[in-house]
C-alpha cells in the first residue's frame, strides 16, 4: 500500500511540474509576441509625423487638420528604408490624403487644341458701290438709312439729269429721220448709261420727254454706306450707296507666332459667337496671311463661311478653336500639364519609383517640347512605360521642401538639375514704364478678386489688355521676342475668359495664370517698385496658387473676405 502509494504520488508531481512548466512557456512567448507587436504598433505609429506646409511647426501623429489654418496636413517623416536618399515615401493612408494619382507615359500623336479670337467680316469680294450712272440732281431717294436691304433691280433713287433730255431728243428726232445708222447712235448713247433695251423701246413708244430717271440697283445685299442726299448734285460714276452681300461672310481671326506650325490651309475650324451661346458654326482656312503684324505680332487667318438667314453679322466676335498634329512630329512621349511644376525654365516632375513597400516619389527634370494645350510633349528626361504623378504633385514637393530634399524650390548643389536661369534683362526705360502701366492695370484686378467683385474684375481684366496692347514691341529685344509673345498670348486668352465669364471661380483660375506670367516678366525686364510675391496654399483645393501685390500685408485674392488673411510672401521682386 505504501509503495502504491509513492508510485501515485511521483506521477502526480510530475504531471504538476510539466503542466507548470507549459504555462511558463507560454506567458514567456506570449508575452514576448505581445511586446514585439506592441513595438511593431508603435513603430507603424511613429513612421509618419503630419506637418502644415503653411504652419511647419505643426506635429501630428496622425492625419487632419491644421488648427491655424484648416488645411488638411501631409505627411512630414518618411520610411527610414528609402530606395534613395531623395525618394518621398508616404504611407498608403497619405498618399489617398494627398489625393496622388499616377499615370504610366506612352507615346502617343501629339495634338494641339488652338484657340483663336477675332471677328466676322464681310467678304471683300461681294462688296459692292452703287454709283450714279447719269450726272444730275438727286430727286428722290428711296432707300434712306445704312442697313437696309435691298434687291437687285430695285428703284433706288430717281435723278434729274438735262443730259438725259438732250440723249432723248436726239433718239425722237433721229426716229423722225428715219437714218438706221442715227437711230441706232442714239440708242448706244443711251446704253452707256445702263439704259435697258426695254427701257429704250419704252421711252421710243412713249414719244414723251422724261426729265427724271430711275436708278436700279445692280446687286443684292444690305446697304453698309449712304453717301448722297435729297437735293445733292452727282457727277456720271459718284458713289450713291456701299452694298455688301452677307450671304457669305469671313470670320477673321488671329493667329500668334507660336500657334502657326500647328495651322495650315485647309484646317477645319469650329467657332462660337457670344450672341449665339451653344450653337457652333463651322469653316475652312482658305487664307493664312504671309506676314505678320509687326505691331499685334498676330497672322490673320480667313475662315470663308456660308451665312444663310444673315444669322452671322460683321463686327460679331467669334472664338474657334481647332485640333490638328504638328507635321514634324511623330509619335511622342505626351504628359498632363498638371504634372509638371515649372519654374522659370525648370520644368520638375515627380517619378513613382517601383518596386517599393510603400508609395514612393522621385523629383526629375525634364526637358518640354510643344505646349498641347493641356498637356506637353516631353522631348528629354523621360521614358516610356516610366509611371509619373499626375495629380497632388505640389503636395508631394511641398514635403520635400520641408524636409530640405531637392524639390520645385529648393535644390541642392550637387545635384544635378541645371540652376534656375531667369536673367534679369536691361531694359528701356520707355518700356519700363510701359510696364508698370499694365502691372498698375494688374493690381486692379487683383484688388477686384479681393472684393469678390465680378464686373470690376472683367473691367480690370479689359484694361490689361489695353495696355498689353500699348507695349511697344520694338523696345523688346530679338533674343527675348519669342518668350515674351509666348506671355502676351497667355496674357490675352486668359484676359478674355476672365472678361466672358460671369463665375467669378472660373475668372480666379484665369487670375492665377496671369499671376505667374506677369511674375516672370517682372523678373526678367524689373520693376520701378517692390513687388510682393505672395503665395496662398489652400486656393483650388489646396493645390496652391500665387499672385503679385504692392504689399507686404495679405489679403488673398482667392478667397476674398472669407479667408482675407491666408497667405505668405515668398519674395520681393526688386529693381
Amino acid at each position: 500500500m505504501k509503495i502504491n502509494k509513492l508510485i501515485k504520488n511521483t506521477y502526480l508531481r510530475m504531471s504538476l511540474l510539466l503542466i507548470a512548466g507549459f504555462f511558463s512557456g507560454w506567458l514567456v512567448f506570449h508575452r514576448s509576441q505581445t511586446v514585439q507587436k506592441s513595438e511593431t504598433v508603435v513603430s507603424e505609429k511613429k513612421s509618419t509625423i503630419w506637418t502644415c506646409s503653411m504652419h511647419p511647426q505643426i506635429r501630428r501623429d496622425a492625419p487632419g487638420q491644421c488648427p491655424i489654418c484648416g488645411m488638411d496636413l501631409i505627411p512630414l517623416i518618411q520610411d527610414a528604408a528609402q530606395i534613395d536618399p531623395n525618394s518621398i515615401s508616404m504611407t498608403e493612408d497619405a498618399a489617398r490624403i494627398a489625393e496622388v494619382q499616377t499615370t504610366v507615359v506612352t507615346r502617343q500623336e501629339p495634338v494641339k487644341e488652338v484657340r483663336l479670337y477675332g471677328k466676322i467680316q464681310a467678304d471683300e469680294r461681294l462688296l459692292q458701290t452703287q454709283s450714279a450712272h447719269l450726272a444730275g440732281r438727286i430727286e428722290q431717294l428711296l432707300i434712306n438709312f445704312t442697313g437696309e436691304e435691298v434687291r437687285k433691280g430695285q428703284t433706288i433713287a430717281q435723278i434729274y439729269s438735262p443730259l438725259m433730255v438732250t440723249a432723248q431728243q436726239e433718239l425722237f428726232e433721229a426716229l423722225k429721220m428715219r437714218d438706221t445708222s442715227i437711230i441706232s447712235a442714239a440708242r448706244d448713247k443711251l446704253r452707256q448709261w445702263k439704259f435697258t433695251d426695254g427701257q429704250i423701246a419704252e421711252i421710243e413708244r412713249s414719244g414723251n420727254v422724261k426729265s427724271v430717271f430711275d436708278v436700279t440697283a445692280t446687286v443684292s445685299g444690305i446697304v453698309t454706306a449712304k453717301k448722297v442726299n435729297k437735293g445733292d448734285y452727282v457727277q456720271q460714276g459718284s458713289a450713291l450707296y456701299e452694298i455688301a452681300d452677307l450671304s457669305h461672310v469671313w470670320a477673321l481671326f488671329d493667329a500668334y507666332e507660336s500657334d502657326l506650325p500647328w495651322i495650315k490651309q485647309g484646317d477645319k475650324v469650329t467657332f462660337t459667337l457670344q450672341s449665339l451661346p451653344g450653337k457652333e458654326f463651322n469653316g475652312v482656312i482658305a487664307f493664312i496671311d504671309p506676314v505678320i503684324n509687326p505691331q499685334t505680332r498676330v497672322a490673320r487667318l480667313r475662315v470663308e463661311v456660308a451665312n444663310s438667314g444673315n444669322i452671322l453679322k460683321p463686327e460679331m466676335f467669334a472664338t474657334g478653336y481647332l485640333k490638328n498634329r504638328l507635321a514634324s512630329q511623330g509619335k511622342s512621349l505626351v504628359i498632363p500639364q498638371s504634372a509638371v511644376l515649372w519654374t522659370g525654365i525648370r520644368s520638375i516632375i515627380y517619378i513613382k519609383v517601383q518596386g517599393a513597400s510603400q508609395p514612393t516619389y522621385m523629383m526629375r527634370e525634364i526637358t518640354l517640347g510643344p505646349d498641347l494645350g493641356d498637356s506637353y510633349v516631353v522631348l528629354d528626361g523621360l521614358e516610356e512605360g516610366e509611371e509619373i504623378v499626375t495629380n497632388g504633385t505640389f503636395n508631394i514637393d511641398a514635403s520635400a521642401q520641408l524636409m530640405a530634399m531637392p524639390s520645385m524650390m529648393n535644390r541642392k548643389k550637387d545635384s544635378t538639375i541645371a540652376p534656375d536661369a531667369t536673367k534679369r534683362i536691361t531694359t528701356n526705360p520707355d518700356l519700363q514704364v510701359q510696364l508698370a502701366n499694365m502691372y498698375s492695370a494688374y493690381k486692379e484686378l487683383k484688388n477686384a478678386f479681393v472684393n469678390s467683385d465680378v464686373k470690376k474684375a472683367s473691367a480690370a481684366a479689359g484694361h490689361i489688355t489695353d495696355k498689353l496692347k500699348k507695349v511697344d514691341m520694338n523696345l523688346i529685344g530679338q533674343d527675348q521676342m519669342d518668350s515674351w509673345m509666348d506671355h502676351v498670348k497667355t496674357l490675352e486668352s486668359e484676359s478674355q475668359r476672365i472678361i466672358k465669364s460671369s463665375d467669378i471661380d472660373q475668372q480666379r483660375q484665369s487670375f492665377s495664370v496671369i499671376s505667374n506670367v506677369l511674375y516672370k516678366v517682372l523678373k526678367s525686364y524689373g520693376t520701378s517698385e517692390p513687388v510682393y510675391y505672395q503665395y496662398c496654399p489652400m486656393a483650388f483645393n489646396n493645390k496652391g496658387a500665387y499672385w503679385l501685390s504692392e504689399s507686404d500685408k495679405i489679403s488673398n485674392p482667392y478667397f476674398g473676405q472669407s479667408m482675407l488673411t491666408c497667405g505668405e510672401t515668398r519674395e520681393i521682386i526688386k529693381n
